[in-house]
């Protein structure tokens, strides 16, 4: 259930994820009165949410979630929540809401517990994932102790506490059966090293979390990639 569309240029890449974010989201909203998405942090989706914060959605009633985040306040310059409000929510979508996941009243594993009832009960329209250079994604690392009990897609947790060798700081993430309550998952990344990795977790290298996304049936895949 993977589909792959590669691009000659990273703007590219990013306008057609977030073109595709938008159609999903419009249709959830044609349907239900709240619509949710999921979204990574890091690097890659920058330009993504640049183009998407100019689309004339129904942003007040719509609610970004994250796919993972370090255990630091929103206003930590290693906050995807703070990537997410900076260069999401602003112009046309300033009317979003983001679904916070750090709580300095809670610990990591008390957050997690809070989250369970927060997310939505209709699914999300869709779920934007990158990938790293280890093959990881949202924060499922390969060294993570419990990485097989995370991928398992009859996991009932859907956020789930994470030490990575990998991070400096703790970390919260989605698990993979909580990403699959979504109606697509658009990966998104950038690089020849990376497309190589994707390949060989295509394969079947169950060396590389991403293996286990790209196998499983149940919510479609499309890769979007540039140089």
């Amino acid at each position: 259930m993977v589909t792959e569309q590669k691009f000659a240029s990273r703007d590219g890449a990013s306008a057609a994820v977030a073109a595709r974010i938008a159609g999903l989201v419009s249709d959830q909203l044609i349907k239900n009165e709240k619509a949710s998405f999921a979204v990574s942090g890091g690097t890659s989706p920058a330009k993504c949410f640049d183009y998407l914060s100019a689309y004339p959605l129904r942003w007040k009633d719509i609610q970004v979630a994250l796919t993972d985040e370090r255990w630091v306040p929103n206003f930590h310059n290693d906050s995807n929540e703070r990537l997410v409000r900076q260069m999401l929510l602003l112009n046309d979508a300033s009317s979003g809401r983001v679904l916070s996941i750090f709580r300095d009243n809670l610990s990591v594993e008390e957050c997690c517990e809070a989250l369970q009832e927060q997310l939505p009960g209709n699914g999300f329209a869709c779920v934007m994932a990158g990938m790293g250079a280890d093959g990881h994604f949202a924060s499922l690392f390969p060294d993570s102790e419990s990485l097989q009990i995370d991928l398992d897609l009859g996991n009932e947790r859907f956020y789930i506490p994470v030490c990575t060798d990998a991070s400096p700081h703790p970390r919260i993430s989605m698990t993979l059966a909580a990403m699959l309550r979504s109606n697509e998952i658009l990966l998104l990344f950038f690089g020849e090293e990376k497309l190589k990795i994707y390949e060989q977790a295509k394969s079947g290298d169950t060396t590389y979390p991403i293996a286990a996304l790209l196998a499983q049936q149940k919510s479609p895949v499309t890769l979007y990639w540039a140089p």
